[in-house]
């Protein structure tokens, strides 16, 4: 039985980013849906033929969204919120738009003014006619990654009906380009579980039997387009699940597997083990299983076990979210028996290569020793198909030279008829393979025994404030003299076209490094000014000088490597490019400081520092597997303490460490969860607690779901929390609440990732809302994120709306007393 390749999800951004051009463009108004349209179609069949020459078997289609494969999924089956007023057969770019970035009150557009033509709700305070436009789907994490997705929003009695086969139409694109793909859906029972009810509270799985069909017409549409696999995206099965998310599938597959006799089901499972949900996957009558095995290896035995014989594995067995390259020797001796045995096996990524970037060989600047460790996601199909081969010789011969694990023995393998040039491109890809580990496992910059003998130096008094947050309350209050409702923002301010053109034009060399200071000093001199004008309470200097709020510290740490075109989406327009962390970190020098001295030299009103916390910094980038992440993480701790001591030596009296990746690195199983928290717990306050009582710690946390982790959050002992709520409209206050969260909080009151301008209105209402969940003197008011995607036109008006409505709270406390 041949072994082949088939890739999950391929990167949608294009390999110059030309997806987030083709948006931003459109959002702008300088580009029409028709050039976009026509970007999007390039880009799917640049990745298609990409693959296609790379050897992959099975080529997804589908896995291409302009914003979010979830949005995709809420267009295919009409799951349009009400405020959206879509009333047609098909959504249209501007309503599909609308719900991932909401509708500005002022055009009735999307992100950036484009027409909707169905126009919108227009949200209203209640008896004020006040127009704030129409707020967009909420946000998260996808699982525990750090892509976003819109929470789909259903109500329970919710009409589905099919409004988007985009699915159907990418597959007939790709078809005309004499590609076969494999079309990717979310399936139907994670569909419902990422959802949110809507009204009074209700299971959304009780919305199976009307969901289903519109899953079956589909399926039915693409058999009749030629369509001979579809597969099907259930990663809710590597989750803790309820018997009634259990039972959810047996029917749902029974009705999918009969909606087209000639197709077949590969029901895919990624970012864990399915454990006591094996047998549910097992019992399915699907065609085939894809299971996770960088995640958990330890799950091909008893999917081996129960499998049916006709059962088609894929095994996802190079990491789809990690950049370090595969032991192919060892897979290779690892996988030789099962191939042998005459299963039908597929090779893949153990998830979407959506969260890796797209190819290495753009990197012509990174350091060579360090770019033999990688692999991105053309490389990773490479190892694959390299792989599949080797494996494909023969039964008998695989098997004998696997035990050798050696690339030499590939001399010897192979039919008749095999050619030397065959040969010699196997060999050389399994000892470059062998050189590669080799060379990471010995290697004297990835060891620093300075870094090692502190960390395991560190004792419990670092990991504690000297005394608990009551008794820091009172001297900070007394130290810093605020006000009700005192007022801030999360960091960042808008990175405008003159500053990423500054920064381009230094890294280019073409500005001189004074030039480009001066330059930097003269933007956060006049962002101060402004924040003087508008009357925040405490200050930011902008973060003008940074390039990414990871980025940024990695460059200066030991320890980090970066690239120039590695960048990964996020969610639509927005990508990242994650540092690489390849060895031990240390802080050589201190990093804000100097920019935070010059902003605060220019008010004599607080002024924040800023840091990104070390399990953001762990989780925002690429990390090295050689040693657990809880020991890399300590790293990152110790080399945060030393910058925050350091700005509070030079005066800071408040510093934020922003923690926003605390909530996705948890563990999805609530029985790892625990150690996890233990030590990333440890690692802020081994971060944070060395300063005095006085010094004023914040931090900050985006969307997420924080009801089952409030107890760690407390733990941190932050001074202070910013958090998002915008978008939920407070309902995560509900939880902080019940927990008695012992601290102060910033409940975000507008959503920085839409278009709208928030009117006074509507954030005095969102604090009010607050104070049903809150003591008026533990609330801080600010925006529910950073301000650096923003332009400073909208910035301003929210931030001036802002301040009036934290004055309209304190005079309302005024003569309520």
């Amino acid at each position: 039985m041949t072994v082949t390749v088939a890739t999950l999800g391929f990167p949608r951004i294009g390999a110059r980013r030309e997806l987030k051009t083709a948006l931003e463009h459109y959002w702008n108004g300088q580009g029409s849906a028709a050039d976009l349209l026509s970007a999007a179609a390039s880009l799917r069949k640049a990745a298609w033929e990409r693959q296609r020459a790379l050897g992959v078997d099975a080529i997804p289609s589908n896995d291409f969204s302009f914003y979010d494969h979830v949005l995709d999924t809420s267009a295919m089956v009409g799951a349009i919120p009400p405020r959206f007023e879509f009333s047609g057969n098909r959504v249209d770019l501007d309503t599909y738009f609308a719900m991932a970035r909401g509708r500005s009150a002022e055009t009735g557009g999307n992100d950036a003014g484009a027409a909707c033509s169905h126009g919108g709700e227009i949200e209203t305070e209640a008896g004020t006619g006040v127009n704030t436009g129409t707020v967009a789907e909420e946000m998260t994490k996808w699982f525990d990654t750090n892509y976003h997705y819109l929470v789909p929003e259903l109500e329970e009695e919710q009409v589905f009906r099919l409004t988007s086969t985009k699915c159907v139409e990418e597959f007939l694109e790709a078809k005309a380009l004499g590609i076969i793909t494999r079309p990717v859906l979310l399936g139907p029972v994670t569909f419902l579980l990422l959802s949110k009810a809507q009204g009074k509270p209700f299971d959304t799985l009780t919305l199976l039997p009307r969901l289903l069909p519109i899953y079956v017409d589909v399926l039915r549409r693409l058999a009749a387009a030629g369509a001979d696999w579809v597969q099907m995206d259930e990663p809710a099965l590597v989750l803790d699940l309820s018997e009634t998310a259990r039972a959810a599938f047996a029917p749902a597959y029974a009705a999918l597997t009969q909606a087209a006799p000639t197709l077949r089901l590969m029901l895919a499972t990624y970012f864990g083990a399915l454990e006591e949900n094996l047998p549910i996957a097992l019992s399915l009558p699907v065609h085939g299983l894809h299971v996770d095995l960088v995640r958990a290896p330890a799950q091909l035995a008893d999917v081996l076990a129960g499998a049916r014989a006709d059962l088609t594995l894929s095994l996802g067995v190079l990491d789809g979210r990690n950049i370090w390259r595969a032991d192919l020797n060892a897979l290779l001796a690892q996988l030789a028996p099962l191939a042998a045995s005459g299963r039908a096996l597929v090779l893949a990524p153990s998830c979407s290569l959506l969260h890796v970037p797209l190819d290495l060989e753009r990197e012509t600047d990174l350091d060579a020793e360090i770019k033999s460790w990688l692999a991105f996601a053309v490389q990773k199909i490479s190892e694959l198909r390299v792989l599949a081969d080797a494996l494909n010789i023969g039964p008998t011969n695989v098997a004998a030279g696997a035990t050798k694990n050696n690339a030499t023995g590939l001399s010897e393998w192979g039919p008749e008829g095999v050619t030397d040039g065959w040969r010699e491109h196997m060999r050389a890809a399994f000892e470059a393979s062998a050189r590669a580990v080799a060379t990471r496992r010995t290697s004297p910059r990835i060891h620093a025994q300075a870094v090692q003998q502190r960390a395991a130096s560190v004792t419990g008094k670092m990991v504690q404030r000297s005394s608990p947050f009551p008794e820091r309350r009172v001297q900070q209050k007394a130290a810093l003299g605020l006000p009700l409702f005192p007022t801030t923002t999360i960091g960042s301010f808008p990175q405008t076209a003159d500053v990423r053109k500054a920064r381009a034009a230094h890294a280019k060399g073409t500005l001189s490094t004074e030039a480009y200071q001066r330059f930097l000093r003269n933007e956060i001199a006049s962002a101060v000014a402004w924040q003087h004008e508008v009357e925040l309470d405490v200050l930011v200097h902008g973060e003008f000088e940074r390039n990414d709020m990871v980025q940024y510290f990695g460059e200066q740490l030991s320890g980090f490597a970066f690239t120039k075109h590695a960048w990964v989406q996020s969610y639509g327009s927005r990508s990242v490019r994650p540092p690489i962390i390849f060895g031990d970190v240390a802080r050589p020098a201190p990093m804000t400081v100097a920019w935070w001295a010059y902003a605060q030299s220019l008010t004599k009103r607080p002024m924040k520092g800023m840091l990104t916390g070390p399990v953001t910094l762990l989780n925002w980038s690429f990390v090295r597997d050689d040693q657990p992440r809880s020991a890399t993480c300590l790293h990152l701790a110790l080399a945060v303490r030393d910058e925050v001591l350091d700005l509070e030596k030079a005066g800071a009296e408040i510093i934020q460490i922003d923690e926003a990746a605390l909530r996705e690195g948890l563990p999805l199983r609530r029985a790892e969860r625990q150690r996890y928290l233990d030590w990333a717990v440890s690692c802020f306050q081994i971060a944070a607690s060395g300063v005095a009582d006085r010094t004023q710690i914040h931090t900050h946390m985006c969307y997420s779901e924080f009801n089952d982790i409030l107890e760690a959050i407390a733990a941190m002992d932050a001074d202070v929390i910013s958090i998002e709520t915008a978008r939920s409209r407070m309902e995560l206050l509900d939880a902080f609440a019940k927990f008695d969260y012992p601290a102060e909080i910033g409940p975000g009151v507008y959503d920085i990732h839409s278009p709208r301008v928030p009117e006074t209105a509507s954030m005095t209402r969102l604090l009010k809302e607050a104070q049903l969940y809150l003591k008026a003197e533990h609330i801080w008011v600010n925006p529910d994120c950073g301000l650096k995607t923003r332009t400073w036109a909208d910035v301003k008006p929210s931030i001036r709306n802002m301040v009036a409505a934290a004055r309209e709270m304190r005079e309302a406390m005024r003569k309520a007393n």
